[in-house]
């Protein structure tokens, strides 16, 4: 079937198997009644990932998962994408706008979920060339030679994360903190070490690393995990609201240090 073809059968109607809606009478998500198709257990985070790879996860993945998000809720308008929302509510933007630009600009390579994304393919890929016979040397030496970096491993400001030791106490009390690459992300960190390059694991590394063990694709835990700050913006841009306009990291004219184009003269 060509192009064409194809848009003319798609044309006037939709087809899906992720749901739909009937206004007045019921809702339908992935072949369950919305409101009376899922146990009283069936929770908001639960749902997401439901709705994203058409599987329930087990309660202790939920678990880990959970405590993730809630020890990634730092209220500290510092942090880039916080300091997002705080600019939004010193500006007395709307909270949709704030939290979205926020939320935009989290996608970060370095600290956001485009590092988590490529942490997780490289665990997922690197696990299986180890099954297939492959040295955790060969494989860090064919990425680094393809990819130039590793994600997930070193930190800008502090050598150690502060998150991975309560993550791992949980995930081991839960009994899922020894998956294949979870225990690969460790084995990554000593290895680093042993060749002279000693890049502490960051919490990236740690939660893609809990992604690929729960099964998830790159794309579809980007997907279940792109809020993971957003109860740690909010405080940010209420607090910010809370305060006269513009006091939020005000910047004085004397303080700007302008290399770029001299004054120029405009004729009348």
């Amino acid at each position: 079937m060509n192009g064409p073809e194809r848009l003319q059968q798609a044309a006037g109607k939709l087809t899906t198997k992720v749901g739909a809606a009937f206004p007045g009478t019921r809702a339908v998500f992935r072949g369950h009644d919305l409101h009376t198709g899922f146990d009283e257990k069936m929770g908001w985070f639960d749902l997401c990932a439901f709705g994203i790879t058409g599987r329930r996860l087990q309660p202790a993945q939920l678990q880990v998962l959970e405590a993730i998000w809630v020890w990634t809720s730092y209220p500290d308008a510092r942090i880039w994408n916080n300091r997002v929302a705080g600019l939004g509510g010193t500006t007395r933007t709307t909270t949709a706008l704030a939290m979205s630009a926020a939320q935009a600009v989290s996608e970060a390579t370095i600290y956001g979920r485009r590092n988590e994304f490529k942490a997780l393919a490289f665990f997922k890929r690197t696990h299986a060339e180890m099954l297939a016979g492959s040295s955790l040397g060969e494989c860090i030496d064919r990425h680094l030679k393809h990819q130039g970096k590793l994600a997930g491993y070193g930190r800008p400001l502090a050598s150690r994360d502060e998150r991975i030791e309560p993550t791992m106490a949980l995930a081991r009390k839960l009994g899922v903190g020894d998956g294949p690459h979870v225990t690969l992300a460790f084995e990554v960190e000593r290895y680093l070490a042993s060749v002279g390059k000693p890049l502490s694991m960051n919490f990236g590394a740690l939660v893609s690393a809990f992604g690929a063990d729960f099964g998830f694709s790159p794309r579809d835990y980007n997907l279940l995990y792109f809020p993971v700050f957003l109860a740690g913006m909010q405080p940010c841009y209420v607090e910010a609201v809370e305060k006269p306009p513009g006091t939020l990291f005000p910047t004085s004219c004397a303080d700007v240090c302008y290399e770029g184009v001299a004054r120029r003269g405009w004729p009348a």
